[in-house]
């Protein structure tokens, strides 16, 4: 496997100077041998010429965090990252590759979920090129690679967790970092032969799909209201407890089993219910 080999490449400012005097300087030689009628003179200094024209090739521009890929007749040859005027074989191919932060959203996937409800997800990619010589000859289209890849772990991963859940489980909803720190080592361990790192993912886009979407909410209110009503029930339970204790402990008044089950009942009445409850008034004795 290729590894990316940095280049310095000679000073192009330096060059611009040598090259320009160089061909003047040969240009005014091969004219005075052509007055003086020396041929074979002539003819080696418009070689030379030809020579020098061909060397002015050489030049090429590098953009701050941009590397030029190197290449003689398909041999790589190194990476020149160095900023400014740069100067290097003619005959060199040079590939422009952009190590720049870019960031892309994946497309709105419908997958299903670890107990299969279908759900839409979507994912923002934050990556870059770390090695050149990886990302031009490793694969074909890096940009192109990148993209396949985040999508095809960012499905992947979706089908692993539900979309919600109550209690530990870890789910898309409820551990939207956990789940995104596992995206991101998934994408980065597949885009690692194409010398690209990835810097950060998000999930953008979470919901069921369309066709379920009206049933699922109807059942995540029902969930809700169970576990409301389970935690109003523990609550109430709790305190008729803590006061019957109360009451046998300061002897306010002293009960049998029978009075003891009317006032939870009634208690049990007045803390679970929705509404404000109506005291009734018992003009009789206690068991009428």
């Amino acid at each position: 496997m290729l590894r990316e080999i940095e280049k310095q490449g000679l000073s192009g400012l330096a060059m611009l100077v040598v090259l320009p005097a160089a061909l003047l300087a040969l240009l005014y030689l091969a004219f005075g041998a052509l007055r003086r009628g020396e041929i074979v003179q002539f003819v080696l200094l418009v070689l030379a010429v030809v020579f020098v024209g061909v060397l002015l090739a050489g030049f090429l521009v590098v953009n701050p965090n941009e590397g030029k890929v190197l290449q003689l007749f398909g041999d790589y040859k190194g990476t020149v990252k160095r900023p400014g005027l740069r100067w290097a074989n003619p005959f060199y191919t040079k590939r422009r590759v952009s190590l720049r932060v870019r960031n892309f959203e994946t497309a709105k996937l419908k997958v299903n979920d670890k107990r299969g409800n279908p759900i839409e997800i979507a994912a923002i990619v934050v990556w870059r090129v770390v090695d050149t010589a990886e990302a031009v000859f490793s694969v074909d289209d890096y940009e192109n690679y990148v993209r396949v890849q985040s999508e095809a772990a960012l499905r992947g991963l979706a089908s692993g967790y539900p979309y919600d859940a109550h209690g530990d489980e870890v789910d898309l909803v409820g551990h939207t970092a956990e789940v995104s720190k596992r995206l991101q080592s998934e994408i980065e361990e597949r885009l690692t032969q194409a010398g690209v790192q990835v810097l950060e993912t998000r999930i953008s886009h979470l919901a069921y799909s369309p066709e379920i979407a009206a049933a699922m909410l109807r059942r995540q209110q029902a969930t809700a209201v169970v576990a409301a009503r389970q935690k109003i029930v523990e609550g109430a339970v709790g305190m008729v407890e803590m006061a019957l204790e109360m009451l046998a402990q300061k002897q306010v008044i002293t009960l049998d089993e029978e009075r003891k089950a009317a006032m939870v009942s009634n208690l049990m009445v007045v803390l679970c219910s929705e509404h404000s409850t109506q005291p009734v008034v018992n003009t009789g004795t206690l068991h009428n």
